[in-house]
């Protein structure tokens, strides 16, 4: 690598060095504000010149200079020359010095001061930065005084190929369906030189295939890489690695190169067909499995995977298609075999299926490979099971009447064993069907019977349940439901449908429908009910009231006269005789109240009694109400009156509750007892005013109590007075203040 850099630069200075040889002293030089070349001229004259002139003629500066190169990376023994600077205003007496300013003056770029020869003490890196900026200046060497204005020029790095491509977003990773046609685009893939793309080839990059041939192709220019092959199977191959160069310097000889991996995966299409790992799969299965349980798995094997392995199974021929079905399970990819009717070994031991498996995402791309479908054999063999018995019906309907006599056969029920072996079956009925036990079973035949009475009035439905259980194995059993329904037959006469009370109107006229009434019978018939009304024989020529039969199975019962009068007669009965049309018909005797009763004007009921007959004329039952309401408020007003009377007369007990205090004495004498009950008047005890006068009801006077011992006056007063009371007692002599207190 230094040999090749050498031997460039040697290239490049050799040229340089003999035109910089042949061209005079002063090297004319290009201001960066202007493109061409400026004669040398006074400053002061360029200053005074108008700005026609300037465009007219061209104004002369005292530097004359071109842009200036250095090429980057060169490391020689001794600063390399980039150029020199010279002013008109220097005659060679070395009375002018040059000064240099800017980006890196002083350290990359140094200035001979006398003979303002550029050299750059440094290596430099065009990556690094292209160009500097200076500016030179030529002063007076005494006075340092300035002789022309700064003026500014540019050194520009010249770049070499030191920088070999890179492949910054590596490695790649990309997708490609399988069985591709020839030329499919995979992807692209972007190398970065850092060299100068401009100026020669340096970063002009060709790509290539190092590794992944003869299966990928690269665009040498674009990087788009495509497929070199078609049909590239995943099943055979599913990733790829390429290994992809990027040269520059236009991919000739001595150019830089980067590489990098690129790895490629076939996506999966759907380009094979499922497969079963065998073509006859064998089963079996006992004859009482539950319906619904799974009898075995079969499985068609897909090379490809996902979606495009996917595959629905069905029974499309054999002998057990109604009996059995398949079902598919997406997670584990197979068909899974179930039972839909109950199987029987006795009528058919084994059962052969055809099986399909198809895929269920078909790419029409593939369709001429064939179809996406295979098939295999089911064998089922059914063996053998100890099964419960076998009613001959599901369900069973009895009819029984009501009057049967007990013990009478209402049915029978019949069970076999379905084994081969035929065991004998045992019945019997669940009590817990029949809590009554209105029903008995024959053990042996199955022949239902009636144990106890039936009423159809009470229920017309008996539902039990038979038992069946072999007699070799208690544990097999079966039950069947029995529904028993009572028939009707005719035991109950006919009766009025409610209690019925019928009111007549003395001012009633002859004609007049009094009652209509209706009749119930609680058995029954299959015609349905229809009643006869008659009249006792002894009053079928009845001169108050006569009966007619309606169309809706009804009785009008109507008056043959006017003129009723309930002070005459208040009540009439009227015996009925209502039969059926059962057979043999039944009849029973109702008997209707008619109450006579005054009517008004339109035939409204107002009363039925006998006193309100007698009432005066004009004086309705709304005004015998207000009267007695008027007199019950007197009443309550009243007693009012008395009792608040009585409560505002009643002495206070205590006037001055300062003078109640309470005293505990204890002594020995026995008290009076109920021999002084007649003693005391109660009324006077309470009032303290009354204490110094005779007793009215008692007759002692004050002095009896002066004599007696105050320890008996307080006993008496305690055992007499209520509790409720308060009472004091003072005895004269003593000064012994006796007081009693008692509350509630």
């Amino acid at each position: 690598m230094p040999e090749r850099l050498a031997e460039m630069l040697l290239d490049l200075w050799t040229p340089l060095i003999i035109l910089w040889i042949t061209l005079p002293p002063c090297i004319y030089m290009a201001p960066m504000n202007q493109s061409q070349v400026l004669m040398s001229g006074s400053p002061l004259e360029l200053s005074s010149l108008g700005e026609e002139q300037r465009i007219l003629n061209r104004s002369k500066r005292g530097w004359v200079w071109n842009q200036m190169f250095v090429l980057e990376e060169f490391s020689g023994p001794e600063p390399i020359l980039v150029g020199r600077l010279h002013t008109d205003l220097d005659p060679g007496s070395k009375k002018i010095k040059y000064i240099l300013s800017g980006d890196g003056a002083g350290t990359i770029f140094q200035i001979n001061d006398v003979t303002g020869d550029i050299h750059a003490i440094k290596r430099l890196d065009r990556e690094e930065k292209a160009e500097y900026t200076l500016t030179a200046q030529a002063v007076d060497w005494e006075t340092s005084k300035p002789l022309e204005p700064p003026s500014e020029f540019i050194i520009k790095v010249q770049d070499i190929n030191d920088n070999a491509p890179e492949f910054l977003n590596g490695p790649y990773h990309a997708t490609v369906p399988e069985m591709s046609i020839l030329g499919t685009s995979v992807t692209n893939v972007t190398a970065t030189d850092a060299d100068d793309p401009v100026y020669g080839n340096s970063a002009k990059l060709v790509y290539s295939i190092l590794e992944g041939q003869p299966y990928f192709s690269i665009e040498p220019e674009t990087a788009i890489i495509k497929t070199a092959l078609p049909n590239m199977d995943r099943e055979a191959k599913e990733e790829y690695l390429v290994v992809i160069q990027a040269k520059d310097m236009g991919g000739h000889s001595g150019g830089l190169s980067g590489t990098t991996t690129l790895t490629v995966t076939l996506t999966d299409v759907n380009d094979n067909p499922p497969k079963f790992a065998q073509s006859l799969y064998h089963f079996s299965v006992p004859e009482d499995v539950v319906l619904g349980t799974a009898i075995g798995r079969v499985k068609a094997n897909d090379q490809d995977i996902g979606e495009n392995a996917q595959s629905s199974y069905d029974i499309i021929d054999g002998d057990g298609t109604a009996l059995f079905e398949i079902t598919s399970d997406a997670q584990a990819q197979d068909g899974i075999i179930r039972l839909r009717k109950p199987l029987d070994f006795e009528t058919k031991k084994s059962y052969t299926l055809k099986v399909e498996a198809a895929n269920v995402h078909i790419d029409p791309r593939f369709s001429g490979r064939g179809p996406f479908k295979d098939t295999a054999t089911v064998k089922i063999v059914v063996e053998d099971a100890d099964e419960p018995p076998v009613f001959s019906s599901p369900t069973y309907l009895l009819e029984v009447h009501e009057n049967a006599a007990l013990n009478s056969v209402i049915g029978q029920v019949t069970a076999r064993d379905p084994d081969i072996t035929s065991s004998p079956i045992r019945f019997s009925i669940d009590r817990h069907t029949d809590l009554e036990r209105q029903f008995n079973i024959n053990a042996d035949d199955g022949k239902i019977t009636l144990a106890t009475p039936l009423d159809r009035e009470l229920s017309v439905w008996h539902n039990i349940t038979i038992i069946a259980t072999e007699i070799r194995n208690h544990s097999q059993i079966s039950r069947v439901p029995v529904a028993i329904k009572v028939l009707d037959v005719n035991d109950n006469a006919p009766e009025f449908a409610s209690e019925y009370e019928a009111f007549l109107c003395e001012n009633g006229k002859p004609g007049q429908v009094i009652q209509t009434v209706s009749a119930m019978d609680k058995d029954d018939p299959k015609n349905g009910h229809y009643f006869l009304y008659s009249l006792l024989p002894e009053m079928v020529n009845n001169p108050n009231f006569t009966i007619r039969k309606n169309e809706d199975n009804s009785l009008s019962i109507l008056a043959k006269h006017n003129g009723f009068n309930r002070q005459k007669q208040e009540v009439y009965l009227l015996p009925i005789i209502i039969s059926d049309s059962g057979n043999p018909p039944l009849s029973s005797t109702s008997t209707l109240t008619i109450r006579v009763c005054g009517c008004s004007n339109d035939g409204v009921v107002q009363s039925c009694n006998v006193e309100a007959y007698v009432l005066p004329i004009g004086l309705s039952m709304g005004a015998l109400i207000a009267i007695l309401a008027c007199i019950i408020l007197l009443l309550v007003i009243v007693v009012l009156f008395v009792t608040l009377r009585r409560h505002k007369n009643e002495p206070l007990i205590i006037k001055d509750d300062e003078d109640v205090r309470e005293n505990i004495i204890r002594y020995d004498d026995e008290g009076g007892g109920e021999e002084d009950t007649e003693a005391f008047d109660i009324a006077t005890l309470q009032n303290p005013d009354g204490i110094n006068g005779f007793l009215p009801r008692w007759g002692l006077p004050i002095q009896w109590w002066e004599e007696r011992n105050p320890i008996q006056t307080c006993l008496f007063a305690r055992s007499r007075i209520p509790r409720s009371l308060r009472f004091i007692f003072f005895h004269k002599d003593t000064k012994i203040n006796c007081i009693t207190q008692w509350t509630t």
